[in-house]
């Protein structure tokens, strides 16, 4: 699925996505990327928040973690309104 294509960098840093590679990856406006680079190497890899499943399972991992670790609801809002103290 290898796609080979060039394109060039602006002025401003900005990089355009050839659109046969768009096209054949099913990218649309708006698709948020991880930008990885080392020396000769730039790497765009998409991502996409989880899907409510997803979502909900990593809240409730979140839960048990957070028993486990002794925290409770009023532990949460209290560091809730510290952190706000310090801005």
């Amino acid at each position: 699925m290898n796609e080979l294509a060039t394109t060039k960098m602006s002025s401003k840093g900005q990089v355009v996505i050839p659109e046969q590679v768009r096209i054949k990856l099913g990218l649309r406006a708006g698709v948020q990327f991880v930008v990885v680079g080392s020396p000769g190497v730039v790497v765009l890899k998409t991502i996409a928040p989880p899907d409510l499943a997803e979502f909900d399972g990593l809240i409730a991992d979140a839960r048990r973690q957070a028993r486990r670790a002794g925290m409770r609801v009023a532990d949460v809002g209290r560091s809730v309104r510290e952190a706000r103290k310090k801005k």
